[in-house]
């Protein structure tokens, strides 16, 4: 591929400028001037040509504009342009966070409200704004637990149970709040083994943290059940609430024994993710635990005004300001756009959209739980490529010369050569079935010509990098394809 430096002619204009209205200064040094010897060899083009090239060059990237985006647990779909146009009003976009409470009175309102509206969805009492990430409300949901406990004198409750299926960034939360992990094992069923939850439960029995439904995409069929053993044991439940997509109007996690859910609203409710922002992880609660949650918080004053206050039995702090502020603004538009029953029909929709792919997949690749539905994501095995020498990295590869993005692949790890998909409620039809029309022929690929799936991408403009590399060099520069190569 050329660069705009390959593609610059010589006596292109880019601008024309007026003629000078000031004194003219002395000349530019020789080794600056295009006219002389000492030429330092920037382009030539005029502004059309400079506008395509760096046009061409976005339109490399990969986004929820091309297509699907089927990452499992993480929830990518397309972000309505409308509530972007929202956050992005002046009004909002301009306060500095250090303003006054009588100044920001509107959005201090709308905090309020979307707190009040987060609450409602969960089935909890009180509600942090702040967290900035998920794994930021994660941290904060344990650090009420263990306010909770410390407040009852239970210090030496300082063990966090979670399944062997668990998102990585809940062993290394409850390893930063200077906790004790312990796994908790799945049955034959990918769900939590209760027999193994009542072995593992005891006095120092802090919490459980638990995605529901978890990262298998299936719903915990003994939810009940499992939060009334850790809440015999004295210890109390978390929710990670990544997967909250497939619950939205349907089930609460409030309403299910948990004591605690983070959400992400860069997921769930309508902000751009990925790129590494911007997020939230808003953290909601029982009443028992409110009283623990970060400061500060947005109450109502006896007025009906609006402020932001400290609790006394805050456990602290977690940012400077008071979260995200654009990504509230995004879901609060969200939220208010979609009602009670949009919320539930993205669910519903979410379940469908997942359920037709796994349907379609499963007689081409392994299902380890093909024992019902799944839940809005599913995981299949690509152990039957594997046994042909193509491995689940190879069929994450030749996805993108089909134009698709791969799903997340090796996660969880209780499932080998795992394939994790989510198509969340925004692709129609039409998009999952191109998606699993690429999925079909590249298992037929891999028993016919695995050649190609060893060797890909072979049609994108950067061919396969080197990952022993990448792992230790952040920038991996790769020679660019100059083509599409066929077989």
């Amino acid at each position: 591929m050329k660069t705009i430096f390959d593609t610059g002619g010589s006596g292109g204009i880019g601008v024309s400028l007026p003629g000078l209205d000031v004194p003219k200064t002395e000349e530019l040094p020789e080794k600056f001037s295009r006219e002389k010897e000492g030429r330092i060899g920037l382009p030539e083009l005029s502004e059309g040509m400079v506008m395509r090239h760096f046009v061409s060059l976005s339109s490399l990237n990969y986004h929820l504009e091309k297509g699907i985006y089927p990452l499992g647990s993480c929830t990518m779909k397309y972000n309505p342009k409308l509530h972007e146009n929202l956050a992005r009003l002046p009004g909002l976009t301009a306060l500095h966070p250090l303003l006054p409470d009588d100044q920001v009175r509107g959005t201090l309102e709308l905090m309020h409200h979307l707190g009040e509206l987060l609450c409602e969805i969960t089935g909890f009492r009180g509600v942090s704004l702040q967290p900035a990430a998920g794994a930021q409300g994660e941290f904060c949901g344990i650090m009420l637990i263990k306010s909770y406990h410390e407040h009852r004198g239970e210090f030496h409750r300082n063990e966090v149970l979670m399944p062997d299926s668990a998102h990585g960034t809940n062993p290394a939360t409850a390893t930063l709040a200077d906790c004790v992990v312990v796994g908790v094992e799945s049955n034959e069923y990918g769900l939590v083994d209760p027999e193994d939850l009542k072995r593992k439960v005891g006095p120092n029995t802090a919490a459980f943290m638990l995605t529901n439904p978890n990262t298998l995409g299936l719903f915990e069929s003994h939810i009940g059940e499992i939060t009334s053993i850790v809440h015999d044991a004295g210890g109390l439940n978390y929710m990670d609430g990544a997967n909250m997509n497939a619950l939205l109007g349907i089930a609460r996690p409030g309403d299910m024994g948990f004591d605690v859910c983070h959400l992400n609203l860069h997921k769930t409710f309508s902000s751009p993710h990925g790129g590494g922002g911007p997020g939230s992880g808003p953290v909601a609660c029982s009443a028992e635990l409110a009283g623990f949650l970060p400061d500060p918080v947005v109450v109502m004053k006896d007025d009906g005004g609006y402020a932001l206050r400290k609790k006394d039995g805050s456990f602290g702090r977690l940012l400077a300001f008071h979260g995200n502020i654009g990504v509230l603004y995004r879901a609060y538009a969200y939220i208010l756009t979609m009602g009670a029953r949009g919320l539930r029909e993205v669910s519903e929709a979410a379940l469908v959209n997942a359920n037709y792919l796994r349907a379609l997949l499963s007689e081409y690749y392994d299902n380890p739980f093909d024992h019902g539905p799944c839940m809005h994501e599913f995981v299949l095995s690509g152990d039957r490529q594997a046994r042909l020498g193509v491995k689940t990295l190879d069929i994450a590869k030749r996805l993108l010369d089909y134009g698709v993005h791969a799903p997340t692949i090796y996660f969880p790890q209780i499932v080998h050569e795992a394939l994790m998909i989510e198509p969340t409620e925004t692709e129609d039809r039409a998009e999952l079935d191109r998606f699993a029309s690429a999925m079909i022929s590249i298992a037929g690929e891999a028993e016919e010509k695995p050649h190609l799936l060893k060797d890909a991408p072979v049609n994108t403009p950067v061919l396969r990098l080197d990952e022993v590399r990448a792992v230790k060099e952040l920038c991996v520069v790769e020679p660019l394809n100059e083509g599409s190569v066929g077989e």
